[in-house]
């Protein structure tokens, strides 16, 4: 009996956590409609990216104005996250199942933020079931821009630390503060830089970028609410 209790109170817990909505923070988002800054969200199948401004980044100054300042041109910039070994490399797949389970499955891997900077439309490369475009308020990017900034690493003069770069890739990888791991995955990332912009997140359920997608489109019913306001 009281294993049937546990099993109960366990199944109980996991329900909760599912459906856990961690609120947002109406003085942030939605925008009002003369301030919007728009950014983003991308969606690859199972991996999400941010296209920002380049602008937006460069504002405020600190380490992540110098970490964009060093990428080649371009108005926007893409920002992701992920594993320092398994996001950096582009071969194929199937070469790469087992570091892909410990990417997933060890705690504390080292991560690296991307940022990749984009000459042209960001979105012109993703059908439009896998783009949306985010309203946010000057407020919000910069609580955005802060997630982001207090990722990266720096080094013993206060730099940020480039920790890969691809030939022929203008994408930049600089290392992370933070560690990688099924219990914090690439989309659980964006889904924190969506949180601190003001959206409400099931952050439990970030695990997959469906999730993070579906976080933009309910967050779109309270931009149109605004707009009709």
């Amino acid at each position: 009996m009281p294993g049937r209790f546990l099993i109960a109170a366990l199944i109980g817990l996991a329900a909760a956590l599912w459906t856990l909505t961690r609120p947002g923070d109406p003085a942030l988002y939605p925008a009002r409609p003369d301030e919007a800054v728009t950014v983003h969200l991308l969606d690859n199948g199972f991996h999400t990216d941010l296209a920002v401004p380049r602008a937006a980044l460069m504002e405020g100054g600190g380490v992540l104005a110098e970490a964009t300042a060093s990428l080649a041109p371009g108005g926007w910039v893409l920002i992701g996250w992920g594993d320092a070994t398994f996001y950096v490399d582009q071969s194929p797949i199937s070469g790469r199942l087992a570091d892909g389970a410990r990417a997933f499955l060890k705690p504390g891997n080292p991560s690296v933020v991307m940022l990749d900077p984009q000459a042209q439309d960001p979105t012109r490369r993703f059908r439009p079931e896998d783009r949306r475009a985010l309203r946010l308020s000057p407020a919000g990017m910069r609580a955005l821009r802060a997630r982001v900034q207090a990722s990266l690493a720096t080094d013993a003069a206060g730099r940020p630390v480039l920790a890969a770069a691809r030939p022929g890739d203008d994408a930049r990888f600089f290392a992370s503060r933070e560690t990688f791991w099924i219990g914090h995955l690439c989309n659980h990332w964006t889904a924190d830089l969506l949180s601190a912009a003001g959206l409400p997140i099931r952050p439990w359920r970030a695990v997959t970028s469906g999730e993070v997608m579906r976080t933009a489109d309910r967050a779109a019913t309270l931009d149109l609410q605004t707009v009709r306001d």
